[in-house]
């Protein structure tokens, strides 16, 4: 009898593991890539014959179960951009057992796959700018898109022909794949190599058609390019039309006549990923897109959990300065409290697209998709999902959809076709009053924007997209804005938008930033755990002389700010890191960095030691649907440590800011150069499981070798 027990107890406990696993009948397995990474929307059909029996779509973590299906021997068959179609053949599936396929997909070539030819035809180095470079067809199929007629048809060294398209030709400049209305030509002193890729046909430089042009260029700066060839000026790829708000970097404030320093927190990371598209496309970026809290944001630092009953912790560390010897950096990590996913407040999420004309290259709209689909894969039975768009006029196109029902949300993204003019300022009250009309009180409500930023039908001006977005945040709606394209891209719209709209801004240049963003770190992206954070330092006059914040231009408040409940400032979400960095001149140090003020008559400055005391920061934050703020406050203490002996967290946000301060050629940069930024930041990678550290080593090392020269003129 006890036997019979324990055999149907065994029975019992596979059939409940084959109920968690699957159904039988069914097909299950997980599909991964070259580095045995899941494959997130990978499309998995089951075949017979020519005929479907049934399909699924990977999850998160590559997973997918097609449900019970009637016995017999089928084919699978996985699908997904960029990569070769996986067949599997042959596929048994038994009434009684749990049929489990999995699948690595190979990375494919379009150019290989369409049998192309590929003969390679080198110009000689024109002149000391030139640099060879040479591209694998693997990786000329990963490579972004640029409009030739929005972008290039007056750049120097760049010539329009042929109205039409109809040679099909491809052209490559500098590893962006350009298409365009009409064909181009470039001359040859404008490059350094050619690859001609064509079908099969033989071809000269300057006359290949239907294949492939492939040019090399040296990385050139966007507002200085090098002296030109004395044959021909190098192609200059200047985004004229990309639009940045200039702020005048922060200077030194002198302790006894400026005590505070008062800022709104801000966790946008959208800086560093378009910086790094402009590296990686051998440009140097604009000055003004450089904005260094952005950069030094952009990676998570391993800083404490909060403890106790507030969602924020606090860190500080006191260093040396490795850009200035005599001046100190003061580091204030701050950690917003993890959560589980499954632990979230529901989500009533409206998706506003940007479907008009300029979403239609490969690196906009149908990214855009792709990262929407990426997002949906986090969504639970609970969450829903409103669809807006807009081009000339706006419309709603998904009612609210249950996260559980994935397909009908992806099959709603793939229908969107891009063209017409920008309503933007339409598509965003038709997204708001969708969101007001499916408010769930105490739950998540967000609008996640994703457009490259030019509006230009309706109300499209910063101000008036500022004064409508202060408006709308007022009914609890969040905002998160995700930035797409290149050439008539607004960063400066963008910002102002996630700025004023209670909400956070990414710039997604390619599907593993999709992947960072929205499903890394989707807490943080999509997750408002404490809204107006404000941070207000006191430093100590008898041990700082001067200070100034590195970076944070744009979030500066008034003194009177912090107080302030009224006052909007920076939101940060479930599991956000935010790092602040100032540099010290330390009380007794001769600087000429500080202007002194001329001595009050009415009033008198007393100074009280507080032997060990450098400073007290104060932070103010409000509950995502709090009215009311809550006060944190910590003393930093004047403990100096070496630079080399710090934490790795502060090394590498050192070497992350010193690399924003060459960017931009900043007026404090001392004695800061790319080697210095390479070593500090070789020594502080730490175990970089997802690879953005060593992404940024080899950002700082292009600009390094490229560039010829460091960027400290001094």
């Amino acid at each position: 009898m006890k036997r019979l027990i324990t055999l149907l107890a065994i029975v019992v406990g596979i059939s409940t593991l084959l109920i968690a696993q699957g159904q039988s009948g069914s097909i299950i397995g997980k599909v991964v890539d070259e580095n045995n990474e899941p494959v997130i929307n990978a499309e998995v059909q089951i075949l017979q014959g020519d005929v479907e029996k049934g399909t699924s779509i990977t999850d998160k973590e590559g997973n997918y179960n097609i449900k019970p299906i009637s016995p017999g021997r089928y084919d699978l068959k996985i699908s997904y951009t960029g990569y070769k179609e996986d067949i599997t053949k042959g596929v048994i599936v038994s009434p009684d057992k749990i049929t489990e396929v999995n699948i690595k997909l190979v990375p494919k070539s379009k150019l290989e796959a369409e049998g192309v030819v590929i003969k390679e035809y080198k110009i000689p180095l024109i002149d000391k700018y030139s640099v060879k470079a040479t591209k694998t067809s693997e990786e000329i199929e990963a490579m972004p898109t640029r409009n030739t007629t929005q972008m290039l048809s007056t750049a120097p060294g760049i010539y329009n022909s042929n109205d039409g398209r109809g040679d099909g030709t491809l052209y490559i400049v500098d590893g962006v794949q350009v298409y365009g209305s009409r064909g181009i030509n470039l001359a040859q002193g404008a490059i350094d190599q050619v690859e001609v890729q064509t079908n099969g046909r033989s071809a000269k430089y300057g006359d290949a058609t239907g294949g492939v042009y492939k040019y090399e260029t040296p990385l050139m700066e966007m507002q200085s390019p090098p002296p030109p060839s004395p044959k021909q000026p190098p192609i200059y790829l200047n985004p004229s039309v990309e639009s940045y708000k200039k702020n005048p970097e922060n200077d030194f404030k002198d302790v006894v006549a400026s005590p505070l320093s008062t800022l709104s927190i801000d966790v946008d990371r959208a800086s560093y990923s378009n910086i790094r598209r402009f590296i990686k496309n051998r440009q140097m970026p604009p000055v003004d897109a450089v904005r260094i809290e952005e950069m030094v944001n952009y990676f998570d630092y391993d800083y404490p959990q909060p403890k106790g009953e507030h969602p924020i912790a606090i860190v500080t560390e006191l260093t040396e300065c490795p850009w200035n010897s005599k001046h100190q950096l003061l580091h204030i990590g701050m950690q917003a409290k993890k959560m589980d996913v499954e632990n979230l407040p529901p989500s009533n999420l409206v998706f506003l697209i940007d479907v008009s004309g300029s979403m239609s290259w490969d690196n906009k709209l149908p990214l855009v998709v792709k990262s929407l689909k990426l997002l949906t894969q986090n969504l639970r039975e609970q969450d829903k999902i409103s669809i807006v768009v807009y081009a000339g006029n706006a419309g709603l196109v998904l009612e609210p959809t249950s996260g559980s029902n994935k397909q009908k949300i992806f099959e709603a993204l793939d229908r969107l076709q891009s063209g017409g003019s920008t309503a933007g300022g339409e598509g965003i009250l038709l997204a708001y009053r969708t969101a007001q009309k499916n408010y769930i009180k105490g739950g998540n409500n967000r609008i996640v924007l994703a457009t490259d930023g030019d509006f230009n039908v309706g109300m499209s001006g910063d101000n008036e997209m500022e004064d409508l977005i202060t408006k709308e945040r007022e009914k609890g709606i969040f905002l998160t804005c995700l930035g797409y394209g290149m050439g008539n891209y607004k960063d400066s719209k963008l910002e102002v938008l996630a700025d004023k709209g209670n909400g956070n801004y990414a710039y997604i240049d390619n599907i593993d930033e999709a992947k960072k963003t929205l499903v890394k770190e989707f807490g943080g992206t999509i997750f408002t755990i404490a809204k107006d954070v404000k941070t207000q330092i006191e430093f100590n006059p008898s041990k700082v002389k001067g200070y100034r914040l590195v970076g944070y231009e744009n979030r500066i408040l008034n003194a009177e700010d912090f107080i302030d409940d009224t006052k909007d400032a920076g939101e940060m979400g479930a599991g956000h890191t935010v790092t602040i960095i100032y540099e010290l001149i330390p009380t007794g140090v001769r600087s000429d960095d500080t202007r002194a003020v001329d001595g009050l008559k009415y009033q008198h400055q007393h100074v009280v030691s507080h032997d060990d005391e450098l400073a007290t920061i104060k932070f103010r934050y409000k509950k995502p649907d709090g009215d009311r703020s809550t006060e944190m406050q910590h003393v930093v203490r004047a403990r100096e440590s070496k630079l080399n002996n710090a934490p790795t967290n502060v090394r590498f946000a050192t070497s992350v800011a010193m690399f924003g301060m060459l960017l931009k050629d900043s007026d404090h940069k001392g004695a800061a150069d790319y080697n210095k930024v390479l070593a500090l930041a070789q020594d502080s990678k730490g175990t970089d499981k997802d690879g953005y550290r060593a992404e940024f080593l080899s950002l700082v090392e292009t600009v390094r070798k490229r560039t010829g020269k460091d960027r400290n003129r001094d």
